[in-house]
C-alpha cells in the first residue's frame, strides 16, 4: 500500500449510544472503504475505543474489516482503568476529544480528518481530497447535511447516497460557504455566487471597521466542526490537538478552530456540493427537543460558549494556542492495545 495520505479519526464504544449505533458505524466505515477504493486514495481509519463496556464485545469483533489495498483500519483501546482516573468518569462514559487526540498521536497520514461515527461521506467530498491539493497552513471544513435515520436500512453506499440527496430526507444543513463565510442564507441564494460575494464583502468590510478584534470569529465555520475538521498532522501537532479537559465535549471542538486561527492557519471550506451526511439519532446535540438536550447536559460539567468566545479572542490577540495540554497530550507516553486490519 502506498504512503497514507489521510488518517480519519473517530471514537466510540459498544454501548448503542443514540440507538442503531452498530448500523451507523457500519455505514460510516463502508462509505470510507468504498470511496477510498473508487478514488484510489490511501486512507487509514483509526477508531479509538474508549472505556469498552464490561461484558460487551470489542468493536472490531462486531464491525466489518476493509477488504482492499487502499484502506487500513486500526482500533486503539483506552481501557476502563485509564477512564476511571478522570474525576467525572462516572458522568461522562467517553471523553470524545481526548480520545481523538489519542488517534491523532498514533496516526500515519500526512493529513488528519477528525470526525464522528455517524457520518457518511459524499463522493464529492472524497473526490476533493483525492485531488491531493491539501496544504500545510490550512484547516478544512465541510458542510454537514443531517438526514433521516432510515438511511441505514439501505445496504449499499450508492443507495444510501441516493437517499441522502433526496430533499425529502434532509432534516437540516449546517455550515458556511467558501467565499461568503459571513452569510447565513438559505441554500437557494448560493446559486447566485456573485451576489453572495458582494454581500459578503460589504458585511465583512463593515464588521472589520466596527468590531476589529472580533473579525476572525465572524467568519470561522464552527457549525458541527466536531464532525469535520481536517488539517495536516504537522498543524494538528502545532495546536496540540483538542484541549484535554475533564468535561463533556461540547464546544471543545470549536476551541481547536480558535487555536488554528490564532497561530495563523487559514480556513478553507469545501464546496457546499461536497458535504458529509450525518445520520440522525437520539440524544444528538441538534435534537429537535431542546428541553431534552438541557436535561441531557444537566449532570455533565461542560463549557459555556460565552467564555470560549472571550478566551478565543484573547488567544487570537496573543497569537498563541491554549497552552493547556502538556507534552504528552493524546496519551503519547502510554502504551495502548491496538488491533490492526
Amino acid at each position: 500500500m502506498e504512503e497514507t495520505y489521510l488518517s480519519i479519526i473517530a471514537t466510540s464504544r459498544n454501548d448503542n449510544h443514540g440507538g442503531d449505533m452498530q448500523q451507523r458505524m457500519s455505514a460510516f466505515l463502508n462509505s470510507i472503504f468504498v470511496l477510498s477504493e473508487e478514488y484510489k486514495l490511501a486512507v487509514e481509519v483509526i477508531i479509538v475505543e474508549w472505556n469498552p463496556p464490561v461484558g460487551k464485545p470489542y468493536l472490531h469483533e462486531v464491525l466489518e474489516k476493509p477488504n482492499h489495498a487502499y484502506c487500513k483500519l486500526k482500533y486503539v483501546v483506552v481501557p476502563q482503568e485509564i477512564h476511571n482516573q478522570y474525576k467525572n468518569s462516572s458522568k461522562i462514559p467517553l471523553y470524545q476529544m481526548i480520545a481523538k487526540n489519542v488517534g491523532i498521536r498514533r496516526s500515519s497520514g500526512k493529513f488528519i480528518l477528525c470526525t464522528n461515527i455517524d457520518i457518511i461521506f459524499s463522493k464529492e467530498n472524497f473526490a476533493y481530497i483525492a485531488k491531493k491539493e491539501l496544504r500545510d497552513g490550512f484547516f478544512y471544513r465541510a458542510n454537514r447535511v443531517d438526514i433521516k435515520k432510515e438511511v441505514v436500512n439501505y445496504s449499499t453506499l450508492e443507495e444510501q447516497l441516493q437517499f441522502a440527496k433526496n430533499k425529502e430526507n434532509v432534516l437540516k444543513i449546517m455550515g458556511k460557504t467558501q467565499g461568503h463565510e459571513s452569510l447565513s442564507l438559505p441554500n437557494f441564494f448560493y446559486h447566485f455566487p456573485n451576489f453572495c460575494r458582494l454581500l459578503n464583502w460589504t458585511l465583512v468590510t463593515i464588521w472589520k471597521k466596527t468590531h476589529p478584534n472580533q473579525y476572525p470569529h465572524f467568519t470561522i465555520d464552527f457549525d458541527a466542526c466536531g464532525d469535520y475538521t481536517m488539517m495536516s498532522k504537522n498543524d494538528w501537532e502545532k495546536i496540540q490537538g483538542y484541549v484535554e479537559l475533564d468535561m463533556y465535549s461540547i464546544h471543545i471542538d470549536s476551541m481547536a478552530l480558535w487555536s488554528a486561527v490564532a497561530i495563523g492557519l487559514k480556513q478553507r471550506i469545501l464546496p457546499f456540493e461536497a458535504p458529509v451526511y450525518h445520520i440522525d439519532h437520539e440524544d444528538g446535540w441538534e435534537s429537535k427537543d431542546a428541553i431534552r438536550t438541557i436535561k441531557f447536559l444537566e449532570s455533565k460539567p461542560c463549557l459555556d460558549y460565552s467564555i470560549v468566545h472571550r478566551a478565543g479572542l484573547q488567544i487570537i490577540d496573543q497569537k498563541s494556542t491554549w497552552n493547556i495540554n502538556d507534552e504528552n497530550w493524546g496519551m503519547k507516553n502510554i502504551t495502548l492495545e491496538e488491533f490492526n486490519f
